[in-house]
């Protein structure tokens, strides 16, 4: 055992104490500001429908369109890798798990949108078709055909149509308390804000719904949309979507950003328009610095160009959308947004590979870890906390089996979501 060391110190206990005191307010506030990911599942993209087109139908609808597609123009693994440069030992893999999600849950998030995809209607319509977006998806909970999340996206706060968003908000979710109540997978999205104070004007919209059905306080949260350059740097110099984080006072639980009217917002071309333009770079930087640890979730925005025509025009598209979901993923946004049900297949092909290309040296090095066996990588518990994400999300969207992830890690799903986040046991989905 060798010599036992003489401790000493030098201070007394009366110092850490007062230091402590001192750091009293600090902690409350790390504690509120920081709570780190929520530990529920992220959909690995948002799919918006207009509020007049939405049925019963559509999600089913959008799946048996990207299958068609698949037939169409790549109709084994072999063709369909080959389009997207997939590597052949993963080929079979990704390709099989794609259709077999198209024809399991096509669509993991959709918005009925009554923003710019539905536009200005005459009051009365607008009204009916958000009365019946509710019914809708209470039906769809009801009967088991609902996406893992559903919502709305309301018109904005800015004047000329801050009225008519309240409105269209009150009428919908007033429908779904009268049918069923809120489901679990309730989303809303608030878009093109501007200053913090259209968020707390929308906070204030929310709790006096709560108020007024005898909810929790918070039960109602909402993604925040970023489409203009003030989102990103205020007047002031400031970063105003930090201060529209701490202006949602918890209820923020995403930040997705809006490809086209951010860019045109900064002046970006209609051609350059792009996930991947340097300005898009810029403003999603911004925002996933000011969302860490704070439990809200970045999502990345879309392209415009659609996987339709002959055969060699949607090999292009699926390219070009393939590597920008790659792209993507690589900066850790791990949800974009879907603009056809084109894009359900090379959405799935790329956050598929994705999981299961780094599945075995995610899983060695959490089993290295647990087991304080070392390897070529020191990881710290940081990282630790990463790579159970990383599986996680995997299983969660279906590119992963648990039962793999066990047999390569010794862990359980509990042992991983433990790993993850002290906060996590939301809404998951049973691997296939």
């Amino acid at each position: 055992m060798g010599q036992q060391e003489k401790v000493a110190t030098s201070l007394a206990g009366a110092v850490s104490e007062e230091i402590s005191a001192s750091l009293t307010a600090v902690d409350a506030e790390l504690a509120r500001r920081y709570p780190g990911d929520p530990g529920t599942r992220q959909p690995v993209h948002t799919v918006y429908v207009p509020g007049d087109t939405f049925t019963a139908g559509t999600i089913r609808s959008w799946g048996d369109q990207a299958l068609k597609a698949l037939d169409e123009h790549a109709p084994d693994a072999a063709s369909f890798a080959a389009v997207l440069g997939i590597p052949e030992e993963l080929a079979a893999p990704v390709y099989d798990r794609v259709r077999a999600k198209l024809g399991r849950e096509p669509v993991e998030d959709l918005r009925i949108d009554f923003e710019d995809g539905y536009g200005p209607r005459p009051d009365a319509e607008e009204d009916e078709a958000a009365a019946r977006a509710a019914r809708l998806i209470s039906e769809a909970y009801e009967n088991g055909t609902a996406a893992p999340y559903m919502g709305i996206r309301m018109k904005c706060m800015e004047a000329a149509v801050r009225d008519r968003g309240i409105r269209t908000t009150d009428i919908f979710l007033t429908g779904l308390m009268q049918t069923g109540g809120l489901p679990e997978g309730l989303v809303l999205t608030l878009p093109k804000v501007t200053y913090p104070e259209q968020v707390t004007a929308f906070v204030r919209l929310l709790e006096a719904f709560e108020e007024a059905h005898g909810l929790p306080s918070g039960r109602l949260g909402f993604e925040i949309q970023i489409e203009t350059s003030q989102s990103i740097l205020a007047a002031d110099g400031t970063a105003a979507v930090a201060r529209m984080i701490d202006a949602a006072r918890g209820r923020a639980t995403g930040l997705h950003y809006g490809t086209f009217d951010y860019s045109a917002c900064v002046g970006v071309s209609a051609a350059y328009q792009a996930s991947d333009h340097p300005a898009a770079d810029h403003a999603k930087a911004v925002m996933q610095v000011a969302a860490a640890g704070t439990g809200v979730r970045v999502s990345d925005g879309s392209t415009n160009v659609l996987p339709v025509g002959p055969t060699h025009r949607v090999h292009e598209a699926w390219r070009l959308h393939y590597g920008l979901t790659r792209r993507a993923l690589g900066r850790a946004y791990y949800q974009g947004w879907d603009m056809h049900p084109g894009h359900l297949p090379t959405r799935y092909a790329a956050v598929y590979t994705f999981y299961r290309e780094g599945l075995e040296q995610a899983a060695a090095r959490l089993a290295a870890y647990v087991a304080k066996a070392g390897g070529d990588v020191m990881d710290e518990p940081a990282t630790a906390k990463a790579l159970s994400g990383y599986l996680l999300r995997g299983i969660d969207c279906g590119a992963l089996d648990t039962a793999e992830v066990a047999r390569l890690t010794g862990l359980t799903r509990a042992d991983l979501d433990a790993f993850a986040s002290p906060r996590r046991g939301g809404l998951t989905v049973t691997a296939p």
